[in-house]
């Protein structure tokens, strides 16, 4: 009763921090692994357990994501099922012990993308000015990372928007909420297909997440953008200590 009242706590946390900024994964893989899940089953689980809040991010946020162009929409989210299906497909092959040694590099990585997101837009264009504004490649990347390990991805979303040159941060949250709910379904699909998910703590992690994404709508809105930031700042860093300190304890 003690591990599945920690798993429903972390996950209505997740999808709360998902709907703001992202990083909700910080939350539902750790207590995952705390409750003796291996890390692969436990990462394969927790793409499960947060895939609902999405969608209620998503509809929470449905006023800003209607200001997206209908085509535009269909061609983000065609690249992010492509993505995410590569990303998840790596993911089955992958073992308990390579998992774990790649896990902290990813938070670390996904953490300074985002904190430093608006430095690495005006350096690309000031590059590359004649890129396309949303190249495929930048999105199908994201979404592999997405698929094979899911902590951050919000994070990275909002990362790769800023590189775009999008800079309401609520427009920003609406869009990736909703490739976020895309990738985890096709992820979820062929985690599923594989065995890979541990359905009782994903189905009860499920409800929870999506009341805490729902939730998280109003209270994202009424926060200040230096608040969010530094709230994904606190959890990305202090997640990704831990887990280097997992990995160097052995």
């Amino acid at each position: 009763m003690t591990d599945y009242i920690l798993l429903f706590s972390a996950a209505f946390g997740a999808g709360i921090l998902n709907t703001i900024a992202g990083g909700g994964t910080f939350l539902t893989f750790p207590a995952l692994v705390a409750t003796g899940i291996p890390p692969v089953l436990a990462n394969a689980t927790s793409a499960v357990a947060v895939f609902p809040g999405y969608l209620g991010g998503a509809v929470g946020f449905r006023r800003e994501l209607a200001v997206f162009e209908r085509k535009r929409l269909v061609r983000l989210v065609v690249l992010t099922l492509l993505g995410g299906a590569i990303g998840s497909g790596l993911l089955l092959v992958s073992s308990n012990k390579a998992f774990s040694v790649v896990v902290p590099f990813l938070l670390l990585i996904a953490t300074l993308a985002f904190m430093f997101g608006d430095r690495v837009r005006a350096w690309a264009a000031a590059r590359a000015a004649s890129a396309a504004p949303e190249g495929a490649v930048g999105l199908i990347a994201v979404s592999i990372y997405g698929g094979y390990f899911n902590g951050g991805l919000g994070i990275v979303l909002l990362a790769l928007f800023a590189i775009w040159g999008m800079t309401d941060l609520h427009r920003m949250n609406a869009l990736k909420n909703a490739l976020s709910f895309v990738l985890s379904a096709i992820s979820v699909a062929i985690f599923a297909a594989a065995g890979l998910v541990a359905w009782p703590q994903a189905l009860i992690m499920a409800l929870a997440a999506m009341a805490g994404g729902y939730a998280g709508a109003p209270l994202a809105r009424a926060l200040p953008r230096p608040v969010v930031r530094a709230i994904i700042a606190i959890i990305g860093f202090g997640m990704s200590a831990v887990f280097f300190w997992r990995l160097i304890a052995g």
